[in-house]
């Protein structure tokens, strides 16, 4: 009876720890990354948002599986934070300010995300703070590295667990903090279009634009993730403000059209989307001109 019990738990595994063992540039301290286990039913893919979002359905053996929250990695000792690539690549310039502002970084990871330890195995509000983290990490980083955009996609990424943090706690105005993020997510990603078409801060440094993890939607995504934050996200008070912020954002989306047809980084489901979101920018210029 115990071995069928032991059986089943491990059936019932949805992460793993690596094997390989990570070193934080600032602390030193050794860990080792919880990994997503793949297969067997554990992600059932649900549909694409607007935000190019892949929800997924809870399995009748695993429930919710949320693969974001696994994503950055974090020093459990001094909670610094980054997406994996980057994590050995923190400028020693700055290891000093990490250990420095370790207690500070803390204290505001906790005022969001109470409860949280990076000890043990995540639950979903670790993985919300391991996303505000990394957003915060990134002004550690220089420019070769492209932290602008990571920024935006880490704030998207965080704003999507606490979507997830909203439907389980709906009384504690987790929606309210999900749009806080979606707006720093439009500051950080149309920033980084900035920066990089005056030439302040390129790109290379960002290997998958994602936004999601199931697919890298490339550089077009990225456009278009800004046009749509802009539009939902951008100035809404001022008429004049508003009507300058949509004009850009039809300008940034009408490039996208302009990069060929549908292919591998452009699927026809996503330029659908992107032909939407054109259609609607259309709509509310042309009613109020």
């Amino acid at each position: 009876m115990a071995k069928k019990k032991v059986e089943e738990d491990k059936e019932l595994k949805v992460t793993f720890q690596s094997k390989k063992e990570y070193e934080c540039p600032a602390c030193l301290a050794t860990f080792k990354k919880e990994e997503l286990l793949s297969g067997g039913g554990r992600l059932i893919a649900g549909k694409l948002t607007e935000e190019l979002h892949r929800l997924y359905e809870p399995s009748a053996k695993y429930g919710k599986v949320f693969p974001l929250v696994y994503q950055a990695i974090v020093c459990p000792e001094c909670w610094f934070s980054s997406m994996e690539a980057d994590f050995p690549l923190l400028p020693r310039e700055n290891v000093n300010k990490v250990k420095n502002e370790t207690e500070k970084r803390m204290k505001e990871a906790q005022l969001v995300f109470p409860n949280i330890d990076f000890q043990e195995n995540r639950t979903l509000m670790d993985g919300a703070a391991s996303q505000y983290l990394t957003l915060m990490c990134y002004d550690y980083y220089n420019k070769p590295t492209s932290p602008t955009i990571k920024q935006g996609l880490a704030a998207i990424r965080c704003a999507w667990l606490i979507d997830e943090l909203h439907i389980k706690f709906p009384d504690q105005h987790y929606d309210w903090l999900a749009t806080l993020f979606r707006k720093k997510a439009q500051y950080c990603y149309n920033e980084a279009l900035s920066r990089e078409q005056s030439g302040r801060e390129n790109l290379s440094g960002l290997k998958a634009f994602g936004p999601d993890t199931d697919k890298n939607y490339s550089y077009e995504g990225m456009l278009y993730m800004c046009a749509y934050l802009r539009y939902k996200f951008g100035p809404a008070h001022d008429e004049e403000q508003r009507k300058n912020s949509l004009e850009e954002a039809r300008r940034t989306i009408a490039k996208l059209f302009g990069m060929g047809k549908s292919s591998k980084d452009k699927p026809g489901a996503f330029l659908e989307i992107a032909r939407k979101l054109y259609d609607t920018l259309n709509k509310e210029l042309t009613e109020n001109e």
